[in-house]
C-alpha cells in the first residue's frame, strides 16, 4: 500500500495479549501485508497462558488501517488482541477487542480513548431496560466493552519481569 505526500494518515497501537507460538509467522505476514511492509515482532512469552506468546506495535498508515487489521487478526480464534486507531482531524478514533470466548468488540474513541457511546444507542438501550434497571447496566456494559476489558486485563497485566496475581472476590 503506498501513501501519497498529500494523504493524511492515522496512527495506532496493535497489542496482541496471547497468540499460540504456532501462529507468529502468519501473523506477522498477514499484520505486514496490511501495513505494507514486512514485520519482526518482538515477541515475549506470555506467563498467563503457557505456550503463548504477546507482542505489541505502533503502526503509522492509510485511515481506516485499524479495521484491517483487526479483521485480519481475528481470522486466528485463538488469539486475545486490541487494535485502535487514534482519533484525529476529521476522523473518529476507534477501538477493537477481541477474545476466543466473546468475539470481537468494536467501540468508537475520542481523542483520550474514551468510548464513545452515540445518542440514539445509548436510546435504544433505555428503551429496552424500561423498568429493567439490571438489563440497562447490562446494557451499558456491553456497549462500553466492560467484559472484554475484564478478560483482557489478566493478560494485559502479564509481564515477564513480574509475577501474575490472581484475585479472587470472596463473600
Amino acid at each position: 500500500m503506498s501513501i501519497q505526500n498529500n494523504e493524511r494518515l492515522s496512527r495506532g497501537m496493535v497489542f496482541i495479549h496471547s497468540a499460540p507460538r504456532a501462529f507468529r509467522a502468519h501473523i506477522e505476514w498477514a499484520v505486514g501485508g496490511v501495513i505494507g511492509h514486512a514485520l519482526g515482532l518482538d515477541w515475549i512469552d506470555q506467563p498467563v497462558q503457557r505456550g503463548a506468546l504477546r507482542a505489541e506495535f505502533a503502526w503509522t498508515a492509510a485511515p481506516g488501517t485499524g479495521a484491517r487489521l483487526a479483521t485480519v487478526l481475528h481470522t486466528w480464534e485463538q488469539m486475545r488482541f486490541e487494535v485502535t486507531e487514534d482519533a484525529g482531524a476529521g476522523q473518529d478514533g476507534h477501538r477493537w477487542m477481541y477474545t476466543p470466548d466473546q468475539g470481537m468488540h468494536s467501540a468508537q474513541t475520542d481523542t483520550g480513548g474514551n468510548v464513545v457511546v452515540s445518542e440514539n444507542r445509548i436510546r435504544l438501550a433505555l428503551a429496552e431496560a424500561i423498568d429493567q434497571p439490571q438489563r440497562l447496566h447490562e446494557r451499558m456494559d456491553q456497549l462500553l466493552g466492560t467484559t472484554w476489558d475484564l478478560e483482557l486485563d489478566v493478560f494485559r497485566g502479564a509481564s515477564e519481569a513480574g509475577p501474575v496475581t490472581w484475585l479472587h472476590r470472596v463473600g
